[in-house]
């Protein structure tokens, strides 16, 4: 399984919110749910997406828009109108005034609007808390981005939006997978775009060395791996692992290893009924304290106290560690327009 499997396997909705809404001009969505990570796309019109603070980008039929929170956006049928529907955490919607919407605007099941046979149709989920998102492939995301449909041509996006509408037994857990499944899709094909700035982790995979060494590190983080011993292991040097190894992930081999199993920790303290002592073993710490300490010092706070706090911010972030610090200055890839290059702010 290579690197980024291995984290997207980590990636589970649970719970997540989903809706269509449908509207005819003029209409302006302000959300501000606060969820960790959305993914929104047209399945018929278009719309206007503006991050606040940011520019407005125009989203087409099958353009996806992944939207890293908690920072709150709107969606227009022309930029810069005023939001009349503001959306809030608890899947409640209001006017602007604050006066309650939801009743009035409820069309069936997870649909929205004030037309069903509107010229706009808007389809979205979120994840409700990061617990169910790797804290690495969060850190590796822009504010937001749009992928236009000719780069991702996601076939899954006309099942989301029929699965939506329907009431059947297990469909919470058909729409998590889907949103899962989409959001998977999205982001293989963002890496791969040439102006995708894919995180240092995801290029090194194609080296011949550093590529293996990676898996290694993912795949049995419990062993007690040494530089020597992961030099060994993938036919190289102690000496040419540790430099082409750093050179490429912007980290030396055991510092990344810890901060993996950190993320790991973090997942796995989550889960009800475990003990720190449990996930110790599991992650390749002698014992509770060895993993409190490592935990505290890239995470600000011990395991105990991580596991108390609030899932939906998971925890202070990894002060000073490459390519994971959650707390990044705000950047953008936008959708290119014909014979235009996409632009990252």
């Amino acid at each position: 399984m290579d690197v980024l499997s291995e984290l997207l396997d980590g990636t589970r909705a649970r719970g997540g919110m989903f809706h269509q809404v449908v509207m005819d001009p003029p209409w302006s969505l302000h959300i501000k749910d606060e969820a960790p990570l959305g993914l929104l796309t047209m399945a018929r019109g278009t719309a206007w997406l503006t991050p606040d603070g940011a520019d407005p980008v125009r989203l087409r039929p099958g353009d996806i828009a992944v939207l890293r929170g908690p920072d709150p956006y709107t969606v227009s049928d022309v930029p810069g109108r005023a939001p009349d529907m503001v959306v809030h955490p608890g899947d409640r919607c209001t006017t602007p005034e604050g006066e309650e919407l939801c009743e009035a605007l409820a069309l069936g099941v997870r649909t929205w609007g004030r037309n069903r046979d509107g010229a706009d149709l808007l389809v979205n989920g979120t994840y409700q808390v990061q617990g169910g998102i790797s804290r690495r492939l969060l850190a590796a995301l822009p504010q937001f981005l749009v992928l236009p449909q000719e780069s991702c041509g996601c076939p899954l996006l006309p099942l989301f939006a029929d699965e939506l509408a329907r009431d059947a037994p297990g469909q919470q857990a058909v729409l998590d997978r889907l949103l899962d499944l989409t959001l998977i899709a999205t982001l293989r094909a963002w890496f791969d775009r040439p102006d995708g700035d894919a995180p240092r982790w995801y290029r090194a995979q194609g080296d011949p060395v550093v590529g293996p060494a990676l898996n290694l590190l993912h795949l049995h983080p419990a062993r007690p791996w040494t530089v020597a011993s992961l030099a060994a292991a993938v036919g190289v040097s102690r000496a040419a692992l540790a430099r082409r190894f750093t050179d490429l992930v912007g980290e030396p081999p055991m510092s990344y290893l810890t901060g993996w199993r950190i993320d790991l920790a973090g997942d796995l303290l989550r889960e009800p009924g475990v003990t720190v002592a449990s996930v110790a073993r599991q992650v390749g710490y002698a014992n509770a304290f060895a993993l409190s300490a490592a935990f505290k010092r890239l995470r600000g706070l011990s395991p105990s106290e991580f596991r108390a706090g609030p899932t939906a911010t998971g925890g202070a972030a990894e002060g000073g560690q490459p390519e994971r610090a959650l707390v990044r200055a705000p950047a953008r890839v936008t959708a290119p327009e014909p014979g235009l290059r996409a632009v990252v702010r």
